[in-house]
């Protein structure tokens, strides 16, 4: 009994390890990209919403060097350089006529239906409005550092908090018919960590942006960015489903593809982006 119950608790944890070498070397080049900001932040961008591009066209049916799929890779491309303006307005522009014109080459390359040209067209918002968000919460001089950093700690710890939550305490499924691994322990587990690692990282940011705000709200845009990025995850659980795949993809050792790496902030940074259109320009996310 004693050996059985070891063994489940080493497989229960058995990906841990390849999780935290993956976050240990790829956390400190994201945070060094993002602290550089301008054209490197863009192109970081822009790389990794054509590499989440390719795994959502293999996801759709469509090889991403067929003619849909480059058209998918190629809005990426352009939205990323639309986005380096000082207004969003062509970026969203740009994403809306590329998600047009990935649905009508879809439906109209040889069998069509067969790449799910919706799903593929879908998928250019899906990706592309998060990649806008990230570019343009960065482009404000005096507070886009702070936020996309607030908004990077808040989904690493989110996931790091949900994700030893559920495996210490297990209990209720959150969505047993989409993800029957998460938990409500550790979703409870994940918005605990989000505003813990939130309220420290707007103390530390307190030097560079002058006003720290309440307590009170810091804690709610911890929450509501936590929050977010669990629903993110969930949406993204659900959608590999609707495709019959466990992963979108084996780029990240412990992680799968980018889509899952990623599968937070797809959700989180467009919410950020619309709490820092609502706060105006050079202010925090939590002020």
């Amino acid at each position: 009994m004693a050996r059985d119950r070891a063994e489940a608790d080493a497989r229960r944890w058995a990906d841990l390890r390849l999780r935290l070498v993956s976050a240990l070397i790829l956390a400190p080049v994201a945070i060094a990209v993002v602290w550089l900001g301008g054209a490197v932040w863009i192109v970081l961008i822009a790389l990794l919403a054509i590499g989440v591009a390719c795994e959502w066209a293999q996801l759709c049916g469509s090889h991403p060097a067929s003619l849909p799929g480059l058209v998918v890779l190629a809005s990426m491309l352009a939205i990323a350089v639309a986005a380096a303006r000082p207004t969003a307005w062509p970026a969203l522009l740009v994403l809306v006529a590329g998600s047009g014109l990935t649905w009508a080459i879809a439906m109209l390359w040889p069998g069509g239906p067969s790449t799910r040209p919706v799903s593929l067209a879908a998928g250019v918002i899906y990706i592309g409005l998060p990649a806008i968000a990230l570019i343009w919460l960065r482009l404000d001089d005096e507070a886009g550092l702070a936020n996309v950093l607030f908004v990077l700690l808040i989904v690493w710890s989110s996931d790091v908090g949900a994700y030893t939550a559920g495996r210490l305490f297990g209990g209720p499924r959150l969505a047993p018919r989409i993800s029957p691994s998460k938990t409500w322990s550790g979703a409870a587990g994940g918005l605990l960590a989000a505003v813990v690692v939130g309220y420290g990282a707007a103390m530390s940011f307190a030097p560079t942006t002058a006003v720290v705000g309440p307590a009170w709200r810091i804690a709610l845009t911890a929450a509501l960015l936590s929050v977010m990025s669990q629903l993110g995850d969930l949406l993204e659980s659900f959608l590999k489903r609707r495709f019959g795949v466990k992963d979108s993809g084996r780029l990240i050792p412990g992680h799968g593809g980018l889509l899952d790496r990623l599968d937070g902030f797809l959700a989180a940074a467009p919410t950020a982006a619309l709490l820092a259109v609502a706060l105006g320009p050079g202010v925090v996310l939590w002020q």
